[in-house]
């Protein structure tokens, strides 16, 4: 049984998983991109936008973030994600407000702050201006950005790129409601000038301090808020003369403010994200769907979004989790034996694997519970996150 929580920013919804304590990536069933798509699947699995995954850090971070799209890609980064992370991490440990994290992703350390309102305020770092850096083949135009012109189904558009730690387009539009979102936004995703797909954006400024904007995700689709995009699109506006450094930025599912400080050059996203609801995974999910199912035809190599089966992944001296992970054997991964770049293709060395002991007392502890205890297990954990989200906000 694995118990997780969903947590939603402006609708944008994620299921977040604790693996801060994990030795392994067992404690995910394995997760490959069709399982993720299964999850996030509205009618057949939870349902999300996402899966996020709290993990040990790698390098200087307190932990260490991995975000997977609905369609199991795995992208750089994701303002909201990384909200709906640190309200999660929050609840789960009981912290106050001001508490901050030093989160390791694809696009550098992030740092998220608990406000006093239940809301976080996020450093996202500064903007990537520089078109092999977005990435696009855009050139830099007179507003000091990627710019040019695209054209999609017929129809010429001005737009401007910025990335994030992921790649963002954007299109200044007189009313953006009247955009056929589902029409372009699929084209322009894979617009020959991002070669690793893009972000699209549509914005409309109703006045320097305000904006209004629409959003397809890369490997979500339409969603009601995207925060990377939220900032990416202040920047290109700024660039663009459309508003000013600091905006009120309305999505459908809610508002972000966002400061692009002249100082540091850093971007500030400030925004809600909220428990929705906490549950337990069957592994009967995954019935159809075995440990280490090929990747889909069209997806990126090098984000995949799978983690191999027996991937090594050390626990960290700082870690604290509420789970089922902690009533789990003491056992320790080898740290010389990276099976996630070693074991990709399956275990180079079955007859002498140095992670065997730590599965199999992982093994031995699922073959002594029942169901019933596995479930009180997890549900207890579920009941600790609850009794201190409460005792915080109380």
């Amino acid at each position: 049984m694995l118990a997780f929580s969903k947590y939603q920013g402006l609708g944008n919804d994620f299921l977040l998983l604790d693996g801060r304590n994990a030795t392994t990536a067992d404690f995910c069933f394995d997760l490959t991109p069709e399982r993720v798509s299964l999850l996030c699947d509205r009618r057949f699995g939870v349902g999300g936008d996402g899966v996020i995954l709290a993990l040990p850090p790698e390098q200087d971070g307190e932990l260490r973030m991995r975000i997977f799209n609905a369609d199991g890609t795995e992208p750089e980064m994701c303002g909201n994600g990384i909200r709906c992370l640190a309200r999660f991490l929050a609840d789960s440990d009981g912290d106050a407000p001001g508490r901050r994290w030093m989160v390791e992703t694809l696009a550098g350390l992030i740092v998220p702050e608990l406000l006093a309102d239940g809301s976080v305020r996020v450093d996202m770092g500064t903007p990537f201006l520089v078109p092999e850096q977005v990435p696009t083949t855009l050139e830099i135009g007179p507003s000091g950005l990627p710019q040019g012109e695209l054209s999609v189904a017929g129809e010429s558009f001005a737009v401007a790129a910025a990335g994030m730690g992921n790649p963002h387009v954007v299109l200044p539009v007189a009313a953006v409601q009247e955009v056929d979102l589902e029409r372009l936004g699929p084209l322009l995703e894979r617009h020959p000038a991002f070669p690793a797909r893009t972000n699209v954006h549509f914005v409309e400024a109703l006045s320097p301090s305000h904006l209004v904007m629409r959003v397809w995700e890369r490997g979500a689709g339409p969603t009601l808020a995207c925060g990377t995009g939220a900032c990416a699109t202040l920047v290109a506006s700024h660039r663009l003369g459309l508003c000013e450094r600091s905006a009120r930025v309305d999505l459908p599912g809610g508002t972000l403010w966002i400061d692009w400080d002249t100082s540091s050059d850093h971007l500030f996203m400030s925004g809600p994200a909220e428990p929705v609801f906490d549950g337990v995974l069957a592994p009967e999910l995954f019935g159809d769907l075995p440990p280490g199912a090929s990747q889909p035809a069209d997806a990126p190599e090098e984000r995949s979004g799978s983690i191999e089966p027996n991937a090594s992944i050390a626990p960290s001296d700082n870690a604290t989790s509420v789970g089922a992970a902690d009533d789990l054997p003491a056992a320790v991964a080898d740290p010389t034996v990276n099976c996630a770049v070693e074991c990709t293709n399956g275990c180079q060395q079955p007859d002498d694997c140095p992670n065997a002991a730590l599965r199999a007392r992982v093994d031995a502890l699922l073959n002594s519970r029942s169901l019933d205890d596995l479930v009180t297990l997890a549900s207890n954990s579920l009941e600790a996150r609850t009794r201190q989200r409460l005792e915080r906000e109380g």
